[in-house]
């Protein structure tokens, strides 16, 4: 049995004889310059012919696709782009629901929504639509579940976009959102490896650690790895984490090394996730340009550290020419072998076969699959269960006009890092629907909170890249120095509303009336809406704590 046999014909590619002789005939047309190209994902911004002749030109083995709203253009684009490849394309996504899905396709709740819910068989709903759409615009690859367990309620980079903190929930969930994705033709990622959210430090910013012992990290992210890798998921990303104390098992003096990223890390990728967990899939690096890798080592070493010490796929590049050099460089001086470099191709090429790329990767976007009356309708009843009454000590719900008609909303608007300025939220349009006077706070015309029936705080951060940290700026929301120091809920009815971030009672543990949302599109905000004055009932069920540990915050 060769390579090919060995790892094809195993769990959880399982390829017939068909699919690995496909690989096998397409790794021998492969000159050493086109494996090398192969082993990168790039990103995709734009839309038209300069685009796909760029990436056409890298003849990489695939794309993540970064949509706008212009599904016409968006979906011209994908088809020129697949046309033009000489080998189907992986095209990868982070379907992680809200404003992380196609802006026009159907609005789903996010991780930490679905976990608020909690109902396996909405979950698994959830992602089979996201997966379908998926495929009929030409995304086969999505860089989700994220696993990670948020232990640190800091953390603004886990947040919403994983699971909650119980990894018994999470695992339910994750192995749902696993089945969804690839009973419909989408590869799954366990992400990210060995496991975020014990540190509340952003990876993007700095590479971040795994402080648990090797005991307590098997308990909990090692267990859930497990998991997922004996349910079949075809991907695991490797993240810029570093897990000192398995490292230090395997080498006691290990002093910096032992901070290593996994992304760069043989021990964790290969001696760890294939070796002791058993994972014979696909290992895709996170991002490159995040400083988690940067921060770590220069590119010219980090880079071809990632594909020797088990990576077999690249994960973006700001500089694909020089990055294409410095791996032909590593080939050329033994920092990467010609045997690493073919166990690379025969996976990334075997997820293709898994896919079915030969035979549909080439297929025009299949546009009667989007923009579903049905599907949205039902995406919204997921979604209208996970608003949650975390609490109400001053009996201010339900909202109406006549308890409230003047309503005084402080917001910094909805905040997303991919997504340009804040934008404002239509929640606010809709309160004026339902006869409420609504005045927007703003530091250029202040107002006294006195003079209103009720104050809202209307929070819209989900998961926030490169942020550091989310947290109540009192300074912007209350307008200035004096402004923030000042807590008018004494005298005024004052709730707040979270559509992302679930942890603002943290910075306001007096606050008396708290529900979180957890996501921030439009059809959260009318089911929150519905929730808020009576209509609904409140059925969400915390996934993480929101009090944050501190005993006040429940009074």
């Amino acid at each position: 049995m060769d390579q090919i046999d060995r790892i094809l014909s195993a769990p959880p590619f399982t390829l017939d004889v068909a699919g690995r002789g496909w690989v096998r005939s397409t790794l021998a047309r492969m000159t050493e310059a086109a494996k090398v190209r192969h082993l990168f994902i790039h990103a995709v911004f734009g839309t038209g012919a300069q685009e796909v002749a760029r990436l056409t030109g890298l003849a990489p083995a695939g794309f993540t696709k970064f949509f706008g709203p212009d599904a016409s253009a968006e979906l011209d684009t994908m088809d020129a782009l697949r046309a033009a490849a000489a080998i189907p394309y992986l095209v990868s996504a982070d379907l992680e629901g809200s404003r992380m899905s196609l802006p026009f396709g159907t609005e789903v709740p996010n991780p930490l929504a679905l976990a608020a819910v909690d109902d396996v068989a909405a979950s698994r709903r959830i992602a089979e639509i996201m997966a379908v759409e998926a495929r009929a615009v030409g995304i086969n690859w999505s860089f989700t579940p994220v696993i990670d367990v948020n232990a640190a309620f800091r953390s603004p980079i886990v947040a919403t976009r994983g699971l909650g903190s119980d990894p018994a929930r999470i695992r339910r969930h994750a192995l749902a959102h696993v089945e969804g994705l690839q009973a419909n033709g989408v590869a799954a990622t366990a992400k990210h490896w060995p496991g975020e959210g014990n540190d509340d430090r952003d990876q993007h910013l700095l590479t971040t650690i795994m402080p648990l012992s090797v005991a307590d990290w098997q308990a909990s992210h090692g267990a859930l790895y497990r998991s997922l890798i004996d349910a079949g998921v075809l991907a695991v990303m490797s993240a810029h984490i570093a897990f000192p104390a398995y490292i230090e098992t395997h080498l006691p003096d290990a002093g910096l090394q032992a901070y290593r990223p996994a992304s760069t890390s043989a021990l964790l990728n290969q001696t760890l996730l294939r070796g002791e967990l058993g994972f014979n899939g696909v290992i895709v690096s996170d991002a490159t340009p995040m400083a988690g890798l940067g921060a770590w080592a220069h590119r010219d070493v980090a880079l071809p550290e990632l594909v020797a010490s088990g990576c077999d796929i690249i994960l973006f590049s700001d500089e694909p020419e020089a990055d294409i050099a410095r791996i032909e460089a590593a080939l050329a001086d033994g920092r990467i072998t010609r045997d690493r470099l073919d166990a690379a191709m025969i996976r990334v090429l075997g997820l293709k076969a898994a896919l079915r790329l030969p035979e549909t990767g080439f297929v025009p976007a299949d546009r009667s699959k989007l923009f579903n009356a049905a599907t949205r309708a039902e995406a919204a009843a997921v979604t209208a269960r996970a608003p949650t009454l975390v609490k109400d000590v001053a009996g201010i719900l339900p909202l109406s006009p006549d308890r409230y008609r003047r309503v005084l909303v402080h917001s910094t608007g909805i905040v997303t890092p991919l997504h340009g300025d804040a934008q404002a939220f239509a929640l606010t349009d809709m309160l004026r629907g339902e006869g409420f006077e609504v005045t927007i706070y703003s530091p250029d015309a202040p107002c006294d909170p006195r003079d209103f029936d009720l104050a809202l705080f209307l929070m819209g951060e989900e998961t926030l890249l490169t942020r550091g940290r989310i947290f109540l700026d009192w300074n912007r929301l209350m307008g200035g120095l004096h402004g923030a120091m000042r807590r008018h809920w004494h005298q005024v009815p004052t709730a707040l509303i979270s559509f992302g971030y679930p942890y603002y009672l943290y910075d306001a543990p007096r606050m008396p009336c708290v529900v979180n949302a957890y996501a921030t599109m439009d059809t959260m905000q009318r089911a929150t809406l519905d929730c808020l004055m009576g209509r609904a009932p409140f059925l969400g069920t915390s996934p993480v704590d929101p009090f944050c540990g501190l005993p006040d915050a429940r009074f």
